[in-house]
């Protein structure tokens, strides 16, 4: 496994040729571009969401491009404070093509999952990404290993079966 930069994530997420798979399993996390913005919501203040606008123009890009962005995430309920603002500011990338579903954690008890969240493109690579404790982003890791991608698919599908579309998932 080899860590790499977030350069070199971006690229990859912007860059892969046919399916991008995402599993979220945390109820919060910190990364440094949404904390500010997670306050504005905490504050009650409006957010005109624009620092989510290149993420917004690649989904495009890619739904134009017939490629497929599907994202589970795995939740505790009721949701966290990270959870319910997640679910608040998701319709722009769901409009965008990111085919973003919610799955009750009560759902996937007797899932194989594995102990970091992912990215798994084109059935190829993985992205691990690993979180310290409170949530902020401590490094990502690449892998090729077969083991790894059959894994990883495997528990991507499990859950698939499970999880809500963002349209029709009531918050809890």
């Amino acid at each position: 496994m080899t860590s790499i930069t977030d350069d070199q994530f971006d690229q990859l997420l912007t860059s892969f040729e046919h399916e991008s798979l995402h599993l979220e399993t945390r109820d919060s996390y910190g990364t440094a571009v949404e904390l500010p913005h997670m306050a504005k919501w905490a504050a009650n203040e409006p957010d005109d969401l624009e620092w989510l606008q290149g993420w917004c123009a690649a989904l495009r890009d890619h739904s134009a491009n017939g490629r497929t962005v599907r994202r589970a995430r795995i939740v505790s309920e009721p949701l966290s404070d990270y959870q319910r603002w997640s679910y608040e500011i998701a319709y722009p990338m769901v409009e965008a093509g990111e085919d973003i579903r919610w799955v009750p954690r009560r759902l996937v008890s007797s899932i194989g999952i594995p102990g970091n969240d992912y990215y798994l493109l084109d059935n190829r690579l993985v992205i691990f990404l690993v979180y310290q404790g409170n949530g902020l982003a401590a490094d990502k890791i690449t892998s090729t290993d077969p083991d790894d991608i059959a894994l990883c698919r495997s528990a991507f599908e499990s859950v698939w079966k499970y999880a809500i579309p963002h349209s029709e998932y009531q918050p809890v």
